[in-house]
C-alpha cells in the first residue's frame, strides 16, 4: 500500500498548498486553468478509449453501469455525502461536492491507477504509483486552489478506491488478465471524456452514476475469456 499512501498524502500536501494560495489567484486564471485541464482531460480519455478492444462490451458496460447508477440513486448519494462532510466541516465553499467528485474522477479513472495498484497488489512495484502522485501532487494545487476544500476531502476516496483495488489484488493472489486491465482503461477513458466535457461546460452529464460500468466490464471481459477457454 506503500504507493496508495503516498499517493494519498501528495493529495493532501497539494491540497493544503492551493487552499493557502487560492484567494490570490484571480478568477481569470481560473478559467483558463478549468480549460486547459478540461481539454487534457479529453485528450486522456480519448487516448485511453481508442485501445478498445470489445466496443460492444464496452457500449453494454457503460449502459447497464448506467442504469444500475440511477437504479442505486448513486449520485444523489455522492452528492448527499458531500453535503454531510461539508456540513461536518463547516465549510461555506459552494462548489464543495464538485471539487469532491472532480478530484476522485481525475485522480482515480486513469490507466495509471488501475495497473499501479494491480502491480502493487501483487506485490512486484509502486513505481507507477509513486510517478503518479508527483502529477497529483501539481495537479491538487491548481484544483483546490480554484474548487476548495472539496479536493483535500477527496484524498480520502483516493485512499479507499486505490488501497481497495490493491487489497483485492493482494488476496487474489494472482495476475489479472491483461484484457480486463485493457479494457478497464477504456471504460475509465470514457468516463474521462464525459468528465472533460463537464470541465469545460459543454454538457452535464450524470458521470458518476456510470462508475459501475467498471464493474460490470471485468465481469463481461472474464465470462468472454472464460467462453474462449472452455
Amino acid at each position: 500500500m506503500t504507493g496508495t499512501l503516498v499517493n494519498t498524502a501528495a493529495v493532501i500536501a497539494g491540497s493544503g498548498i492551493g487552499l493557502l494560495i487560492r484567494k490570490a489567484l484571480p478568477g481569470r486564471y481560473e478559467t483558463v486553468y478549468f480549460q486547459a485541464v478540461g481539454l487534457f482531460t479529453l485528450l486522456l480519455g480519448v487516448k485511453m478509449s481508442l485501445d478498445i478492444s470489445s466496443p460492444l462490451l464496452v457500449v453494454l458496460s457503460l449502459v447497464l453501469g448506467g442504469f444500475a447508477g440511477v437504479a442505486c440513486r448513486l449520485g444523489e448519494r455522492i452528492d448527499r455525502l458531500g453535503d454531510y462532510v461539508k456540513s461536518k466541516m463547516k465549510s461555506k465553499n459552494d462548489r464543495f461536492t464538485e471539487g469532491l467528485t472532480t478530484g476522485f474522477l481525475l485522480f482515480c479513472m486513469g490507466s495509471m491507477t488501475i495497473v499501479g495498484c494491480i502491480e502493487e497488489g501483487l506485490g512486484k512495484t509502486s513505481d507507477l504509483l509513486l510517478t503518479k502522485s508527483i502529477m497529483d501532487f501539481f495537479s491538487s494545487i491548481m484544483l483546490a486552489s480554484a474548487l476548495g476544500v472539496g479536493i483535500l476531502c477527496s484524498a480520502a476516496l483516493v485512499l479507499l478506491f486505490q488501497g481497495g483495488i490493491t487489497l483485492f489484488v493482494s488476496i487474489v493472489g494472482q495476475d489479472i488478465p491483461g484484457a480486463i486491465i485493457a479494457e478497464i482503461s477504456v471504460v475509465g477513458g470514457v468516463i474521462l471524456i464525459g468528465l472533460s466535457l463537464i470541465l469545460l461546460k459543454i454538457k452535464q452529464i450524470e458521470i458518476i452514476n456510470m462508475l459501475p460500468a467498471l464493474l460490470f466490464i471485468c465481469l463481461f471481459v472474464w465470462l468472454k475469456l472464460l467462453l474462449q477457454g472452455a
